[in-house]
């Protein structure tokens, strides 16, 4: 949740935030206003024409940044690596029946 709360922070723009994390917008907001419930005060000014934030999202966005540096070993924070193992198809390997057309390999019967 901190993780998301940085991007945010640092993108000033929840969509943008968004993207780079891989999830859907509502999902970041979701995931802020979560966490702004959790520490019982704001981080964003949501009152204000463009995304900002408060004088407590400042300080919490730097001490959220120096402990996820600190718990991952790095001191820039990057998306994670797209990847993983390939899922083959499991369909049929061929197109569905459709009323009415004949079945492909099937003989008409004759009399």
């Amino acid at each position: 949740m901190n993780r998301l709360f940085i991007t945010a922070a640092k993108e000033l723009h929840f969509a943008r935030a968004a993207k780079l994390e891989g999830i859907p917008r509502s999902s970041m907001i979701a995931a802020v206003k979560q966490l702004e419930q959790n520490l019982g005060y704001p981080l964003f000014d949501y009152d204000a024409e463009t995304t900002v934030l408060t004088p407590e999202g400042v300080a919490f966005a730097e001490k959220a940044a120096a402990d996820l540096a600190k718990s991952t070993g790095n001191s820039t924070i990057t998306a994670p690596q797209a990847g993983g193992k390939a899922k083959a198809s499991k369909g049929k390997g061929r197109a569905p029946a459709v009323k009415g057309a004949p079945r492909v390999g099937k003989r008409r019967q004759s009399r």
